[in-house]
């Protein structure tokens, strides 16, 4: 295991909304991404009165090596969910709203109509809320896809995570050419959407294989793109082969941008969906 470098060790800082924010929470007995998957941020965005909402339960479908949303025997859905987030969405006087899943194959689509009814119930108690959804794959499902094009948020993301050549080691249960054609297709259901995904470094891939992703993504039309440092979750998750210093990721933004992404965010502590707002200039 390879020492964590000075940039990484981040200072927490404590404040009063962050309770506030975990209230609330708790009150529609909601989950986050930000609890469920140890983000390093999870704190400073509640601080900010922010989190990204998780629905569709707690137990994913697929195993991948680099995550530790837990995998298991899917819960059932909540068909009161997607109006509990909208009420904690109006109640956090949120501008900028995420909301992502765990994967559930197990669902004919998905879990595509549910994404659509949460976008559908954030409309109706915040008309003015922008509103951003963390899909999975669907499994290749063209129509559950479209399901959630048609309830219209304003960025539809689906992170690629990693190069492809890393995909059988790390993400076993997901396909590269799946997601890129799901990234492709976005846009085919109405050009107001805006697409974005996010990769993790670190993970073993090399320069030139990252740099050749990037022209797969914006070969598919992909607009906004997200670069943050892997950190595994635990000694038995994927290990951290490279810290990528910040200076790097730096390069690595300018490089992407040259490439003709619309917004890139690249930094160790970023996340698809940290500062998420930024890439609509919010």
């Amino acid at each position: 295991m390879i020492k964590k470098p000075a940039w990484l060790h981040k200072t927490l800082v404590a404040d009063p909304n962050q309770a506030m924010v975990e209230g609330i929470l708790k009150e529609f007995g909601l989950n986050t991404v930000c609890r469920e998957a140890l983000c390093p941020n999870y704190l400073e965005c509640f601080a900010k009165r922010t989190a990204t909402f998780m629905i569709l339960g707690t137990n994913c479908t697929r195993n991948c090596r680099f995550c530790n949303v837990q995998n298991g025997v899917p819960q059932a859905v909540n068909s009161q969910e997607p109006e509990l987030v909208a009420k904690a969405a109006a109640k956090l006087e949120l501008r900028y709203v995420v909301i992502t899943s765990v994967t559930r194959d197990d669902l004919p689509d998905g879990g595509a109509a549910h994404f659509a009814a949460t976008v559908e119930a954030l409309r109706k108690w915040s008309p003015e809320t922008v509103v951003e959804v963390l899909i999975p794959d669907f499994q290749g499902n063209e129509d559950a896809l479209k399901t959630v094009a048609g309830a219209a948020p304003s960025v539809i993301s689906h992170n690629v995570e990693t190069v492809p050549a890393l995909y059988q080691e790390v993400r076993p249960g997901a396909d590269y050419r799946r997601s890129l054609t799901l990234l492709s297709n976005i846009k085919r259901h109405s050009q107001k959407l805006r697409s974005k995904t996010g990769v993790m470094l670190g993970l073993g891939e090399t320069e030139e294989q990252l740099l050749s992703l990037f022209d797969d993504l914006r070969s598919v039309g992909c607009e906004f793109l997200t670069l943050g440092q892997y950190l595994a979750p635990s000694r038995h998750h994927h290990p951290v082969v490279e810290y990528i210093h910040p200076e790097k990721f730096e390069e690595y933004g300018k490089i992407a941008k040259e490439k003709g992404f619309s917004f890139t965010a690249s930094a160790p502590f970023v996340r698809s969906s940290y500062n998420a707002s930024e890439a609509m200039g919010l």
